[in-house]
């Protein structure tokens, strides 16, 4: 449903996106993460027709992005990052708007809009204007406005950014749902790698290229022995005592505890120089043990390019 190949946008000097591939069937929950620049953004917007590449082809559910732009756009659903819809008006009108410049007749816009609402929990509010919703219902009525069309094709910058935890959950819920019914390409950027997670697959993207990508299952599996956590106090002489280590690559904070990224083959002889050097220095172990390794560890990895 969408197929990306040899991508580049080029701003001035700036190379946002650099020979990007990329695929997603339908059913499929593609997740792009990477840091702020990595060229994310700038991937959806050509995507969705709002950028013209510099080179490359993209296009959406067999149409040519370039060529048959208009006939792409209908099957897109699109997400941005800051609410845009219009605040003046109810949540029920901001549907209706959407619905009819999609090109919905009058006797199909109401059912549809009242079906969407309900999936994603606004059915109570048709009557609310939009600017008196809080963050999480905003976003929500974006991906009803989204989806008011039936589109192929969901593309979400961001989507949770900025709203509570409980929110994001809900939010996740509803595109797990969508992709379970097997009917719609989602391709969403998110910084929140627990979001990542909940992805058929994930790609890192960095200078606008894509490092790597995969199922996140397979991909933590770049790291497989790799990992200690460490708990104790205080963490600043820990994390200070296990940087100096040369089986050590890197030592990250994980609210309360560490974890360390390792050389291959060298957890057990920096287990063992730790439980020495750290208790000499004033410091006190509470837990030291190889762990599963998390994808924010796959992350930092490959910034640093030691994976």
């Amino acid at each position: 449903m969408i197929r990306v190949a040899h991508l580049e946008k080029r701003f001035g000097e700036v190379t946002a996106v650099a020979g990007l591939d990329l695929e997603v069937a339908r059913g499929e929950i593609y997740g792009l993460v990477g840091p702020d620049g990595a060229g994310k953004t700038t991937t959806i917007r050509l995507l969705c027709g709002a950028l013209r590449p510099d080179r490359g082809e993209l296009s959406i559910a067999g149409y040519d992005v370039r060529r048959q732009v208009e006939e792409a756009r209908a099957r897109i659903g699109y997400l941005p990052q800051r609410f845009s819809l219009y605040e003046d008006l109810t949540v029920l009108e901001n549907l209706r708007f959407f619905a009819e410049v999609r090109g919905q007749r009058a006797g199909d816009w109401r059912p549809r809009c009242l079906e969407i609402l309900a999936f994603v929990g606004l059915g109570e509010f048709t009557g609310r204007r939009a600017g008196q919703l809080s963050g999480g219902m905003k976003q929500k009525l974006g991906l009803a406005a989204a989806l008011v069309h039936r589109p192929e094709v969901l593309l979400l910058d961001e989507p949770t950014t900025g709203v509570d935890p409980v929110t994001r959950q809900d939010f996740w819920q509803l595109i797990i749902r969508l992709s379970g019914q097997g009917e719609v390409a989602v391709l969403v950027s998110t910084p929140y790698m627990d979001e990542a997670a909940r992805c058929t697959r994930v790609g890192f993207m960095q200078g606008g290229r894509l490092l790597v990508e995969g199922a996140p299952e397979l991909l933590r599996q770049r790291l497989d022995g790799r990992v200690l956590e460490l708990m104790g106090e205080p963490l600043p002489l820990l994390r200070r005592v296990a940087r100096s280590d040369p089986g050590v690559e890197d030592a990250q904070m994980f609210g309360d505890r560490l974890h360390l990224r390792v050389r291959a083959g060298e957890t057990g002889a920096v287990a063992n120089r730790l439980k020495a050097g750290i208790p000499a220095q004033g410091g006190r172990i509470d837990r030291l043990r190889p762990i599963p390794p998390q994808l924010e560890d796959l992350f930092i990895a490959l910034l640093e390019g030691r994976t």
